[in-house]
């Protein structure tokens, strides 16, 4: 039987996300780390997944030797991750594009009832 990958979640996803990530492999969360830390710990990684704070550089990619499979963006765009290093060490870049659709959608629909119930003018007055 194959070995499960090991998977390294560098920033904070949501339990039910970690939960479906453990059904696959060996998750390794460990927020906060260093770029030099990030790169001592990717060379056993077969997998890692980033929000927007982890910068995936040449440097990381380097660093993984070859094992770093797949890098996972929880979220919108891929910024912080160096594609060209990536393409050339064959390593597959992935993003979550409409993860935060629905949060967005309430976001504008939240600032439009506070628009029509002039909030931010109530919130001054109350203050003053």
């Amino acid at each position: 039987m194959a070995q499960k990958p090991t998977i390294l979640v560098s920033e904070k996803l949501g339990e039910s996300g970690l939960e479906l990530l453990r059904s696959f492999g060996n998750v390794d969360c460990s927020y906060g780390l260093s770029k030099e830390d990030l790169c001592a710990k990717i060379s056993s990684c077969d997998a890692l997944i980033v929000r927007s704070g982890t910068k995936v550089t040449r440097e990381v990619f380097q660093a993984a030797q070859g094992r770093l499979k797949v890098v996972g963006r929880a979220g919108v765009g891929i910024d912080n991750v160096d594609l060209q290093a990536a393409t050339e060490c064959g390593c597959l870049v992935v993003n979550a594009p409409t993860a935060n659709t629905v949060a967005a959608a309430e976001h504008g629909i939240a600032l439009m009832a506070a628009m029509a119930r002039n909030i931010a003018q109530a919130d001054a007055s109350v203050k003053a």
